[in-house]
């Protein structure tokens, strides 16, 4: 097997990225795996700008996929990989076993003649597409309510409004402009990324009820995730974990919790493509509402969110990142009609253009 590393810096023309925890950002470091054995190949992507989630530099990040390179036996099939993969990786880091992970599961797909959903299980027919939600982020109201407008005209009517930035006086501003705007044809949901004081959560839940959102994500931080039980029972709106949803124990205390808070699984969290799908089955098995998500990133990785998503069919999905990226390496998704969809029904789904990217370096067996 031969295993090379691109790399990309990713940019919006048109949409600035701005949330509680992340602050400003410019653009999305991307990390791409191509594999190739014979005369197939597999795709892994994994954005590595994300330390405000995960606490990894894009440099750590980017050294552990190297070291795990450099480790690994290229000589082994890549179906033996991939039934390994979890042990043989154990020390690497989540988004370096993600990388693998996502590029193992297009290479075997394409080498069965399949989908990536397929092989991990799903049962429905037709093209690989899903619903998906697009967020606001932190903007003016002016520029936050053409940007609603925009994807509302482009059949996008579950929407995310993230806050916590500025005041709550500010946030209560934007929805109330919002639902005049729209009314009830839009799904609004918020997301605080964990921004909110314990003792102001409560009366800020209770400030937003009348807004009837969807669920709110996050609302307090990783820290304080002891107090979710209390603050669920008191809050009129559905609550939903991100940052509090991050590893296998994360996943037993919300089903500890029997369905008083939601889960949104990201791949780059849980480590790729099967420990994300092994956690919504049980998710799925205990009646627990959860979504599929992403960070903002690119064709691939989006694709590969879009398959578990159309193989678990989870309640909600946000799957917007690539949506309007100007100079993505990888083609092959499309966003119409308030759906994301996969243009090829073979592995991924996607194409990619390693003219389009920087060469980092090739291993071989």
């Amino acid at each position: 097997m031969k295993a090379t590393v691109y790399r990309a810096d990713l940019r919006y023309p048109h949409l600035q990225l701005y949330t509680a925890s992340s602050g400003s950002i410019a653009g999305l470091d991307e990390l791409y795996l191509l594999l190739e054995e014979k005369s197939f190949s597999g795709l892994g992507e994994v954005r590595i700008n994300i330390a405000y989630l995960n606490g990894y530099s894009a440099d750590v990040v980017l050294c552990d996929v190297m070291r795990t390179l450099r480790t690994l036996d290229l000589q082994q099939s890549s179906s033996h990989l991939l039934l390994t993969l979890e042990t043989q990786l154990a020390s690497s880091l989540a988004p370096t076993r993600m990388l693998f992970d996502m590029a193992l599961h297009d290479l075997i797909a394409r080498q069965n003649g399949s989908s990536v959903a397929r092989l991990v299980g799903s049962d429905f027919p037709g093209p690989v597409c899903y619903a998906t939600n697009q967020t606001l982020f932190w903007s003016s109201q002016e520029q936050m309510l053409s940007q609603a407008s925009a994807y509302m005209e482009r059949g996008f009517t579950h929407l995310k409004l993230r806050v916590g930035i500025g005041s709550l006086a500010e946030d209560i501003d934007r929805m109330t402009a919002l639902r005049r705007r729209f009314g009830h044809e839009v799904h609004l949901s918020a997301d605080a990324n964990g921004q909110w004081q314990p003792e102001q959560a409560r009366s800020n839940l209770l400030a937003l009820q009348k807004f009837e959102l969807s669920y709110l994500e996050q609302p307090i931080s990783d820290a304080n995730a002891h107090l979710y039980p209390t603050l669920a029972a008191a809050s009129p709106i559905p609550l939903m974990l991100d940052e509090s949803m991050s590893s296998e124990a994360d996943l037993e205390r919300i089903l500890a919790m029997g369905g008083t808070v939601w889960a949104h699984l990201k791949l780059v969290k849980m480590g790729g493509i099967a420990p994300t799908v092994r956690a919504a089955r049980r998710l799925i098995a205990a009646g627990i509402p959860f979504m599929i998500g992403q960070m903002n990133e690119g064709a691939a990785a989006t694709a590969a969110a879009l398959h578990v998503a159309h193989a678990c069919q989870p309640a909600h999905a946000e799957l917007y990142g690539a949506d309007g990226l100007a100079n993505d390496p990888v083609l092959g998704l499309t966003y119409s009609q308030g759906l994301v969809n996969c243009v090829d029904a073979c592995g991924l789904g996607i194409a990619f253009d390693p003219t389009q990217a920087e060469l980092i370096q090739t291993f071989s067996s």
